[in-house]
């Protein structure tokens, strides 16, 4: 997912950032910075969430203000889910909560159901992200995991 990711913002750093800020109509999320803030937020909160942090970790696009602002959010969130990962057995991967946080209002889903979430809920993003990008006169190149 997130070697995917890379390969948009690859892409995205061939335009002009205030190409990245146009408000596009039709996307829930308007502009491809705030689409690709909401992919490393989402990822940081449902992790701070599994790990019952008190205060779920998210990221604000007004404060990223360049495509290398928006990959040190990628890192941050890559860095915050290994950090999880590597604090986890399978066995918890795969079983439900003892309890759940506070701001949690899904089901009550294993964490590994979670993080099938987050990889999904990414592409969903990523689809769209694709999408504006060619109607703001910047077509990407292959993003899917099997590329050429």
């Amino acid at each position: 997912m997130h070697e995917c990711m890379r390969v948009v913002l690859d892409h995205a750093a061939t335009a002009p950032f205030t190409v990245l800020t146009e408000k596009l109509a039709g996307f829930g999320l308007p502009t491809v910075r705030e689409q690709i803030t909401h992919v490393f937020s989402a990822e940081t909160a449902w992790v701070s969430a599994l790990r019952m942090l008190p205060q779920l970790r998210r990221f604000d696009p007004d404060t990223l203000s360049s495509v290398e602002d928006l990959r040190r959010a990628q890192r941050e969130a890559i860095s915050f889910t290994l950090d999880y990962l590597s604090s986890t057995t399978e066995d918890e991967l795969n079983s439900l909560l003892p309890r759940y946080h506070e701001e949690w209002t899904s089901p009550h889903r294993t964490p590994g159901f979670i993080l099938m979430h987050v990889i999904t809920h990414a592409f969903h993003h990523k689809g769209q992200i694709v999408a504006m990008l060619r109607l703001l006169g910047y077509p990407a190149p292959d993003t899917d995991m099997q590329r050429h």
